[in-house]
């Protein structure tokens, strides 16, 4: 499987492309918002989400049959921003689980802010 072409997918909110990355039962968990998708429902939540999406890969790994990738997601239409990081469990090269923490990208809370307890990664 082509990781950068099932995320090209994603960002692209491309359903039909989407599709065929996954196995039929495949189980999507979005632990952040403590949700689990089937195939369908993800397909749904992703591809009719109202914003447009660009990414970049910041991480990529692959260990057997698991993926491991972290990615800064950001809409090109509003103004928001999230990091990703994503674990994807393979089968007969098909997705069978995605496991995915999205967390929005802003700054730190002002209280660590003014103890100047941290300097910027970039």
């Amino acid at each position: 499987m082509n990781i950068q072409e099932y995320w090209n997918a994603v960002l692209s909110q491309n359903k039909t492309k989407l599709r065929s990355f996954f196995a039929p039962n495949a189980v999507i968990r979005w632990h952040c918002t403590n949700e689990c998708f089937s195939v369908e429902n993800f397909l749904t939540a992703n591809c009719e989400y109202p914003e447009k999406w660009d990414g970049t890969f910041q991480e990529l790994h692959q260990t057997g049959n698991l993926i491991v990738c972290a990615l800064n997601v950001y809409s090109t239409t509003a103004d928001l921003s999230f990091y990703v990081t994503s674990f994807i469990r393979l089968q007969n090269e098909k997705i069978i689980s995605i496991d995915e923490y999205w967390s929005d990208d802003s700054p730190a809370p002002e209280w660590r802010q003014e103890k100047n307890l941290s300097a910027p990664i970039r």
